[in-house]
């Protein structure tokens, strides 16, 4: 069993810390960055937009992952000091927040520079993925997302002022040994995010089936079904009628991929989407209007078909 326990500052300069969390968040953004950079030059996508637009929702990402981290951990840390909600460190994220406000952003940034939005949410799927791989070692380095107390030979070592009430040291009303350890749900995480990046890279490179769209419904998929998985492992969390909101949100997402996927890859579709994308036939051709018989300019897609 691991009996170390690291120490969340890294170093200081001055009167500020740097913490490991944010560290690790930055080192993740940076992959990420290049998995979807990559990626998106694959993809013959316009790799020029790229910085501004990662900017822009990497920041929306970071406000919705401090909301939902929020509305987390109300009444556990945050009901009896709102200022702790604005001032460093911000060592709380809550993924689906980020998730949600990342993509609203996404979606609003490539409609404004008229970018296929589904091509470019295939390219930042892995990215994601590699991101969750290296940023949930912040978690560890403050003590955070751990399971229940366990045997397992990576269990983690875990500071009594780190635990929560539920596995809380007998000094301070609790029942859980000082020295016992606990499941390491952080790195199941990581572990998974890293798995799930090379599973979607492989699928994007060697699946012939795949249509836009369909890599980041898979990444859906493989990212509920870890947390689906893992959320009932943890304690404190934010529930809604007793069950963790996340486990709602995740059984939703898995569900809602799959049967998306399962409707774009039902029989005769692809076939239906070449027939509509198929130039008219002769005849249609014959009966479209020309230019100079509704007196207007024709585009260059009009004179193809009038022609």
């Amino acid at each position: 069993m691991i009996d170390w326990t690291p120490q969340p500052i890294a170093f200081s300069l001055g009167p500020l810390a740097v913490h490991w969390y944010g560290i690790m968040y930055a080192i993740g953004l940076a992959a990420a960055f290049v998995v979807v950079e990559r990626e998106g030059r694959r993809r013959g996508l316009d790799i020029g937009l790229l910085v501004n637009g990662f900017i822009l929702v990497s920041f929306a990402a970071l406000v919705g992952g401090r909301l939902y981290h929020v509305i987390d951990q109300w009444d556990a840390r945050y009901r009896s000091d709102l200022l702790a909600i604005i001032l460093p460190p911000y060592s709380g994220l809550g993924v689906y927040g980020g998730i949600a406000t990342g993509f609203l952003a996404a979606i609003l940034y490539t409609r404004w520079k008229r970018q296929p939005f589904l091509g470019w949410a295939d390219a930042v799927a892995p990215g994601l993925l590699v991101m969750q791989a290296v940023a949930r070692w912040g978690n560890f380095f403050n003590q955070e997302l751990y399971g229940p107390p366990t045997n397992l030979p990576w269990g983690i070592a875990i500071e009594c002022a780190n635990r929560t009430q539920a596995w809380a040291c007998p000094v301070d009303g609790g029942t859980t040994p000082v020295d016992a350890h606990f499941v390491p749900l952080f790195l199941y995480e990581s572990l998974s995010g890293l798995v799930g990046a090379v599973v979607l890279l492989m699928l994007a490179r060697r699946a012939r089936f795949l249509r836009p769209g369909d890599i980041v419904l898979f990444f859906f998929a493989w990212y509920g079904t870890t947390r689906f998985v893992l959320e009932p492992l943890r304690t404190n969390n934010w529930t809604l009628g007793g069950i963790p909101t996340a486990s709602i949100i995740s059984a939703a997402l898995v569900v809602g991929a799959l049967l998306l996927l399962a409707w774009r890859h039902r029989p005769g579709a692809a076939a239906s989407d070449r027939r509509s994308a198929e130039p008219p036939g002769p005849a249609a051709a014959a009966e479209a209007p020309s230019a100079e018989s509704t007196g207007t300019d024709a585009t260059p897609a009009e004179t193809a078909r009038a022609e």
